[in-house]
């Protein structure tokens, strides 16, 4: 029986974020994952590195996590393809203009540059929106990446820094410190930290949900959008929690493609790609951008997002959905897995080691769901 100070079970960005961040802290690291690394979520992202304020704990990890993927610029590689285009939020009237000014006084109080834009500036950065539109918001340091290849170097630096992968069999059991894999395989460890994405089976508690998301990638069309644009009315749609949902949401990819989103449905497990769903979330896009009516789609794909229900991520030991003291998390990020990657492993690798973290961990521990548990019973 092989013997590891932690087991990382999901080598997608966020398990593979984690075992680099405790491989550079010497310890040593058995990474299990049993189909291929970044092939699951991960693969199925659109590869944002935004700041986000849906909630002022959503906000630090965001903006932190945002920071340290700054600090790696320099290192990684041409294939990860990290470019900072900077988020564009377009308000369409003046409700939405509102929260323009909201949402900027929060990123300015939290030391996060944006700008507010009016019609004439919207139509300036990004001149194939529609005209009409009563501004927006522009965050000029958020950034996109390609999450496959930021995943394997991720891989690569643990495995250089001595990490064990553990590939193509899947942990079955993990239980007071003995992990189980299918091929008969067992390994132990004080710490085995789930991150697992949407996969409950080895802690069926979790209180994560999936929530299916369409993507299309375009053909080449260089200099087509400078940003990544976002309309307002997707916070209004990422609040459905029980609805079927889409919102406009694009990114420029280096190669000149356009990747176009988003939609939002729980309650449905068919990774099949649906002609309703996909055409509402076309007709949403080309309502912003007219344009878009005359490009061609290469291929139209679907993924699942892992969700909580206060939309916080799992960050900590699994006190309160488990009895097993060995039992670690690092799941539930939705739609900001590939953002908070590198920060969830800073704070899970601060705790790991006893020591304070630089932003407060307490939202992101597991053992709030114990107590939201308890307000609704």
């Amino acid at each position: 029986m092989q013997s590891f100070d932690v087991l990382i079970v999901g080598a997608g960005i966020v398990g593979c974020a984690c075992a680099l961040e405790c491989a550079q802290e010497g310890l040593r690291v058995g990474l299990i994952e049993g189909n291929v690394p970044g092939g699951g979520a991960t693969a199925a992202g659109m590869g944002h590195v935004v700041v986000m304020d849906d909630s002022r704990a959503q906000l630090d990890l965001t903006r932190y996590s945002r920071s340290l993927w700054q600090q790696l610029i320099s290192k990684l590689p041409d294939e990860v393809e990290y470019e900072t285009r900077g988020t564009l939020w377009i308000a369409a009237d003046e409700e939405e203009m509102a929260e323009v000014h909201a949402k900027q006084l929060v990123y300015a109080a939290a030391g996060v540059r944006s700008d507010v834009l009016n019609e004439d500036d919207v139509a300036a950065e990004e001149p194939r929106l529609r005209r009409g539109l009563a501004g927006g918001l522009l965050v000029p340091d958020d950034g996109v990446i390609y999450p496959p290849a930021a995943t394997d170097w991720l891989l690569q630096r643990a495995l250089e820094l001595r990490a064990t992968i553990f590939q193509g069999s899947a942990a079955v059991s993990a239980r007071k410190g003995e992990l189980r894999l299918a091929d008969g395989t067992t390994l132990q460890s004080d710490r085995i930290v789930l991150a697992t994405g949407t996969d409950c089976s080895l802690l069926p508690a979790l209180p994560i949900k999936k929530r299916k998301g369409h993507l299309l990638i375009t053909d080449r069309y260089p200099g087509f959008l400078h940003h990544q644009l976002v309309e307002l009315g997707y916070l209004k749609s990422a609040h459905r929690l029980e609805t079927d949902s889409v919102a406009f949401n694009i990114q420029p990819r280096r190669t000149g493609q356009l990747l176009i989103g988003s939609s939002r449905q729980y309650y449905n497990e068919d990774s099949k790609s649906e002609a309703g769903i996909l055409s509402q979330m076309l007709e949403r896009a080309q309502s912003y951008m007219p344009e878009l009516a005359q490009i061609s789609g290469l291929r139209v794909w679907t993924g699942f997002r892992a969700a909580t229900p206060d939309k916080l991520p799992l960050i900590g030991p699994a006190e309160g959905l488990s009895d097993d003291r060995t039992l670690w998390l690092a799941a539930g990020f939705e739609g900001l897995g590939i953002t908070n990657a590198p920060g969830a492993a800073r704070l899970l690798t601060d705790q790991i080691l006893g020591r304070t973290s630089e932003i407060d961990t307490t939202p992101y521990l597991p053992q709030r769901m114990t107590a939201r548990a308890a307000v609704h019973v």
